[in-house]
């Protein structure tokens, strides 16, 4: 057996196995065959390029300043290793933002900074600079003032008084804007022929006295209005007055209701004491019931009943008087 290891071919058949196995495992490797850990290493080497939308921040002192003119978000590019610059796009835990800590009243054109950005990502702003409107700021609070189309309610309607709740807000923006403020007002637009109370929440919004929107904060921004729109109403007794009697007949007029109320305009409801009602007797020989329309008079627009029954009893004249 000795012998056998010591032929010099024997060795020659070792080096020409372990020469092949060799060139099988280079030619492998270069042809694109990698481990899972060679797959996740390239994953994160590769690049990748996005840009994104970011809220921009400001930093002033908000109890003396009011600042305009800043947008609410900027775009932001970012470029680096595809998995940092996914996580920077999910997480965004970095802060974008103008710093006015250190300027003074007036227009000034500054520029967007970051910070607590990986180092590792490149990236760019736009816009780079941005123009601001620093101003001293002021507060005030006022009184809502409601308008409204009156003339679309009905003419026998009551409008009553229009109420805000709140009734009051706080005001707040660069004191040139707020010294112009001469009313909050809450607009309303009535449909058509409202005939009932309206009820709504109503934006607000503050004018100068040219009529004008100003630049400010309102808070509440929006308020619940009511409008009171009602009817009229009276409730007033029937009067039954026959009418074609015959002479040779005595009648009795009994109501089955003897009250009504009736709605229509407040003046005309007014003069109205009792509602007449008139009674025909004509061809009316014998007791019995009649139902009888309700006639309104001018400016009543309706009543708690359109007819009302009637019992009539007849007797002839000389038992009466007998």
């Amino acid at each position: 057996m000795n012998k056998f290891f010591d032929k010099p071919w024997f060795y020659k058949i070792i080096a020409l196995l372990a020469a092949t196995l060799l060139v099988i495992y280079i030619d492998t490797t270069q042809h694109g065959y990698f481990t899972q850990g060679e797959q996740t290493t390239s994953q994160q080497t590769a690049t990748k390029k996005v840009t994104i939308s970011v809220p921009l921040q400001v930093s002033v002192n908000t109890d003396r300043y009011y600042v305009t003119g800043y947008p609410e978000k900027v775009k932001m590019t970012l470029s680096g290793a595809s998995a940092l610059v996914t996580s920077t796009q999910n997480t965004q835990n970095f802060r974008v933002y103008i710093d006015l800590t250190k300027l003074s009243v007036g227009k000034h054109t500054i520029k967007v900074k970051v910070t607590n950005l990986n180092k590792q990502l490149a990236y760019s702003i736009n816009p780079k600079k941005i123009t601001v409107n620093i101003q001293r700021r002021k507060s005030r609070s006022l009184p809502v003032q409601i308008e409204y189309n009156k003339n679309v309610v009905p003419d026998a309607y009551t409008i009553g008084t229009a109420k805000a709740d709140p009734s009051v807000v706080s005001v707040t923006g660069a004191k040139s804007e707020v010294n112009q403020i001469n009313k909050i007002i809450a607009k309303v637009v009535l449909p058509t022929n409202t005939t009932k109370t309206f009820e709504q929440q109503v934006m607000l919004v503050a004018e100068d006295k040219k009529g004008s929107q100003l630049n400010v904060v309102i808070n509440p921004l929006a308020v619940n209005v009511k409008i009171p729109i009602t009817l009229p109403k009276k409730t007033v007794k029937i009067k039954l007055n026959p009418k074609n009697e015959s002479s040779d007949k005595v009648y009795s007029l009994t109501a089955e209701t003897t009250s009504v109320t009736i709605y229509g305009k407040s003046s005309a409801l007014k003069k109205i004491k009792e509602l007449d009602t008139d009674v025909d007797l004509k061809n009316v020989s014998s007791s019995q019931t009649k139902k009888i329309k309700l006639k309104l008079p001018n400016g009543v627009i309706k009543a708690s009943e359109d007819v009302v029954a009637v019992r009539i009893t007849v007797a002839n004249s000389t038992q009466s008087g007998s």
